[in-house]
């Protein structure tokens, strides 16, 4: 059932979208025939075509070699020495450009700021030199837990300016996750604040931050570095806390850029996976420099006028890729905004707009569906006519959300980008190019240059068209995630130069050696066309969170009234996903209402609010095979509502899928 619809969803598209005539004309790659000239030409000359691409970029030493590849392990502009921070801001002030404004800054309260490049540059030399008088030297390993302010990317480059390597925590992250994230990366200092705003509250991110260091559990950690935003009470330890005033007072604003080898760690950016385990993904300065730059200048279709809006927080890696470094690196003018999107009111994201007149707006497929639930007069009662081009992130988008997005926020001429990547790929992988693709409403359409993907059957023969299997990527791209961190990557004397290689091997390579397994299942069809369906693998996609099921079910086993747990993924019409959870709990122990509030709370303040339960059920016994397997796929149908299909043979005992259908009706 599951393969036909799949036929008809990637073969039935209702509608198509050309590019406008005027948006191909001003376009970067104008039209169709432009883009196949331009990808057949990355896949059978890279060396001439990533030349042509890096050469705008700063070297300190030029790359003569492009590319080391040792299946499953890259190596791009493999002998060139560059500073993104010096390609972000440098460059663009030394141009005549350092009057250009960065980031406009709009706080949840209404606070705003202006920070042009020379601004910028200046901060962030400031800070590297507030960070080198804490002893950090290249190499060594920091975590910024903010709030979306102009510090945090200021942070992330001044590391990046030292070659320091930075490991950004999400804000709604709890300190137990804090804590696992700062050990794994045996981080020496964290950048935090008193608190951020959100919903007119604030967050807590200092106390979050104490009580991942309580007792000493993180004994990497020497300083905390806290910047002033809230004004909220807080405690202090005066021998590691100090305020990020304080840090810079009497720093110089200039500081000598490192020189760095192309594949010295830019960031670790923590993943969720099928393990309870978060996975440390590592990627490379020159790699993913240029290919996060080169994306958003094609798919963006970026110029100097450009006022650009990812509504991303910065703690995910579309923040990182296209908030930070990859818009920077185009010398444009980017919006960041602190807060929620119905504070103060539901029309917050269209005010926005209208004031800074936004050109392109990126955002996510759970913020869309929330807006047409909220009503089209909200984007109605603003001035978008400044808007020229609309994006989605983060999870596949449902053609009916496309078609409002389209309508109502793009006045029905604005081309879409449908974006599919990972927190592993570093950039955009599949994607249509606003003056060359023509648009089908759901699908990611086709590969970003360089990349060459293929939808597989398990025995990785390719699919064919119209028929489900799995996404591979048949070669590497520069910004290709270059390991799983372990400690000591990239100290002198460290064996494992690729970190982790036995979980990095075994979650991506193993099952199709040489090609990169993405996790998620995909339908190509008759154009060529990419049609994402979800992840195959235990991940959920929640509200465009990546997030675990193993971690979901060690929260819950870590309370004391629950002797085991199963967490699978339920349809969810705004976050795509939700957290659905079935639970057995300890003997003498009853499962009331009450015991449903704590549980969820507790897996809240154990991973952060974003993971919590949607559904919690409890059950005298969880669905088992005769090998002891739970058996996910049953509980997926229970909590989607559906009636249990296939094959229950290998079912221990089957009184148990029962009660489950019973409880259901």
């Amino acid at each position: 059932m599951a393969a036909a619809q799949d036929a008809h969803h990637a073969s039935q598209a209702t509608q198509t979208f050309d590019p406008p005539p005027a948006v191909a004309a001003a376009a970067h790659v104008p039209s169709f025939e432009a883009y196949q000239r331009l990808h057949r030409r990355s896949l059978d000359d890279p060396e001439g075509f990533w030349r042509e691409v890096s050469d705008q970029f700063v070297w300190f030493k030029p790359w003569t070699t492009l590319q080391e590849w040792n299946p499953p392990f890259a190596k791009w502009f493999v002998d060139g020495e560059t500073n993104i921070s010096v390609n972000c801001l440098d460059r663009h002030v030394e141009a005549g450009r350092g009057d250009r404004v960065a980031y406009y800054w709009e706080g949840e309260p209404g606070d705003t700021r202006t920070i042009t490049y020379a601004d910028l540059l200046a901060d962030v030399q400031q800070f590297a030199n507030a960070l080198k008088a804490q002893g950090l030297r290249a190499g060594d390993r920091v975590v910024l837990y903010m709030p979306m302010v102009p510090e945090l990317p200021a942070a992330m480059l001044a590391c990046a300016r030292l070659g320091v390597v930075h490991s950004v925590v999400f804000g709604g992250f709890s300190s137990d996750a804090i804590r696992d994230r700062v050990n794994d990366a045996g981080a020496r200092l964290i950048v935090t604040a008193d608190g951020g705003w959100r919903r007119g509250r604030v967050i807590p991110l200092k106390a979050n931050v104490d009580g991942a260091l309580a007792n000493g559990a993180c004994p990497s950690v020497e300083r905390v570095i806290v910047l002033r935003r809230c004004g909220n009470p807080i405690d202090w330890d005066a021998a590691r806390d100090v305020w990020w005033d304080d840090a810079v007072a009497g720093q110089p604003a200039n500081c000598p850029p490192a020189h760095l080898p192309a594949e010295h760690p830019l960031y670790i950016l923590y993943t969720s996976g099928t393990t309870g385990k978060p996975k440390g993904v590592v990627h490379a300065t020159a790699g993913y420099m240029v290919y996060t730059a080169y994306t958003s200048k094609l798919i963006f279709d970026l110029r100097g006028d450009d006022v650009y809006w990812c509504t991303a927080d910065i703690g995910w890696v579309t923040g990182h890729s296209y908030i930070v470094y990859g818009i920077l690196a185009n010398g444009v003018t980017g919006v960041m905004y602190e807060g929620a999107p119905n504070h103060p009111a539901e029309d917050r994201f269209w005010a926005i707009v209208e004031k800074y007149k936004v050109t392109v707006f990126y955002t996510a497929p759970t913020a869309i569906r929330t807006f047409v639930r909220w009503g089209d007069h909200h984007p109605q009662g603003r001035d978008l006519s400044s808007l020229r081009l609309l994006g989605t992130v983060g999870e596949p988008i449902n053609p009916d959300a496309w078609l409002w997005y389209h309508r109502v926020i793009g006045q029905g001429r604005c081309p879409i980008v449908d974006t599919w990547w990972q927190t592993e790929t570093g950039g955009i992988l599949i994607t249509p190019l606003p003056g060359a693709t023509t648009l089908k409403p759901g699908s990611a359409t086709l590969p970003f240059p360089g990349v060459e993907p293929q939808v597989v059957g398990e025995d990785g023969q390719p699919m064919p068209d119209g028929q489900r299997g799995l996404l591979v990527i048949e070669r590497p791209w520069p910004s290709t995630l270059r390991g799983i961190y372990t400690e000591g990557w990239g100290q002198p004397g460290h064996p494992g130069e690729f970190g982790d290689r036995e979980r990095f091997v075994e979650t991506y390579w193993e099952k199709f050696p040489g090609r990169y397994l993405t996790g998620d299942g995909a339908v190509r069809d008759a154009d060529g066309y990419f049609w994402v369906i979800g992840r195959v693998d235990d991940t959920l996609s929640v509200a465009g969170h990546r997030i675990g099921t193993a971690e979901v079910e060690s929260a819950l086993v870590s309370h004391p009234a629950v002797a085991e747990s199963a967490v699978v993924g339920a349809p969810d019409p705004i976050a795509g996903e939700s957290i659905a959870a079935f639970v057995t709990l300890r003997g003498g122990i009853e499962g009331t209402d009450e015991l449903q509030a704590e549980l969820t709370q507790h897996v809240g303040q154990t991973l952060g609010r974003f993971a919590r339960p949607k559904l919690l059920r409890f059950t005298d016994a969880l669905p088992k095979t005769r090998s002891g397997k739970i058996m996910r796929r049953l509980l997926r149908d229970v909590a989607a509502g559906r009636e249990v299909a296939g094959d229950t043979t290998t079912l221990e005992d089957l009184s148990v899928l029962a009660a489950l259908r019973g409880d259901e009706e």
